[in-house]
């Protein structure tokens, strides 16, 4: 690929003629909501699969609508303009697309009430996003934001403040990435991806009221646990303590994808490998984001 393209200001252009004013309100507050969408290359097809475009931009507008920054476009206006882009791009590999609704007015003051609404939309390859095969993680002793403070059911780039602390506390500690708790001490979820343990043969997951953001490989995973492999799902409130006795914990995340953890706050998690319901659920998930699986064949988008 010799030249980048993005979507700005209503239509595709090369990446270089892009520029955000150092006054804007998406640079000096983070006045943006965002979200991360990836597309699979299948070698064997020489396909380019979007993976749930609709869901994502269905929740990239509940975004919008929360945050108050107006987007003329439809789902499928998205959809379809993603698809172009990836297409302009030439992609042959799997991808990471981040749309970015934000402010772009230049005023002094942090108002959501500016008119200046701004969607991006740029691409990037992307394969293991940690590099990892399994992680360690511990609890942050930071709190994940809580409902009335700012919405962690959008996607809002001011939010992720909050993450980046949280892993930059338990990476300088020597692990792989940060757990939150709630303020009532329940596992919420991580800086980027939500969790999952096994146990007593039930999957379980906490709930959207426990401040998690309700994520889209999260729903996906439900989906396939039940369906697939008759699996009861369990959405509740999860004490750190419990954690520590399941027989299998796992995070879940578009960047992150399917990962086993196999260690939380130095104790080890099961045998200490990945357990065997996060190895079929994520054999499974890669099957189907390639176009594998025809009972799924709705979950992608051919792009060529």
């Amino acid at each position: 690929m010799d030249e980048s393209y993005v979507f700005f200001n209503g239509k595709i252009v090369p990446e270089k003629e892009v520029s955000i004013s150092i006054r804007s309100k998406v640079v000096n507050y983070g006045l943006a909501c965002f979200e991360g969408i990836r597309a699979y290359w299948d070698e064997e097809g020489q396909q380019l699969y979007g993976f749930r475009f609709k869901e994502h931009y269905e929740r990239l507008l509940q975004s919008c609508k929360a945050l108050y920054i107006d987007i003329p476009y439809t789902v499928s206006e998205l959809s379809d303009i993603t698809a172009e882009l990836l297409r302009r791009n030439g992609f042959r590999t799997t991808v990471y697309i981040r749309p970015l609704a934000y402010k772009g007015g230049e005023g002094l003051n942090p108002t959501l009430l500016d008119d200046d609404n701004r969607l991006l939309i740029y691409c990037q390859p992307l394969g293991n996003f940690s590099g990892k095969q399994e992680m360690r993680v511990a609890f942050t002793s930071w709190q994940r934001l809580r409902d009335n403070m700012l919405p962690p059911r959008t996607k809002a780039s001011a939010a992720y403040l909050n993450s980046a602390l949280a892993s930059l506390e338990v990476l300088r500690n020597g692990f792989d990435e940060a757990l939150f708790l709630t303020d009532n001490g329940n596992v919420c979820e991580g800086p980027g991806e939500n969790i999952f343990m096994v146990k007593k043969g039930k999957l379980v997951t906490p709930p959207p009221s426990d401040n998690i953001l309700e994520g889209i490989t999260r729903e996906t995973i439900i989906t396939l646990a039940k369906e697939e492999f008759g699996m009861e799902v369990v959405e509740r409130s999860i004490p750190r303590n419990e954690l520590f006795s399941a027989q299998e914990v796992f995070f879940s995340g578009t960047a992150m994808e399917v990962m086993p953890i196999v260690e939380v706050d130095r104790r080890t998690v099961g045998t200490g490998r990945p357990g065997d319901i996060c190895t079929k659920l994520k054999s499974l998930f890669f099957e189907i984001t390639v176009g594998k699986n025809p009972k799924y064949a709705g979950f992608c988008t051919p792009v060529y």
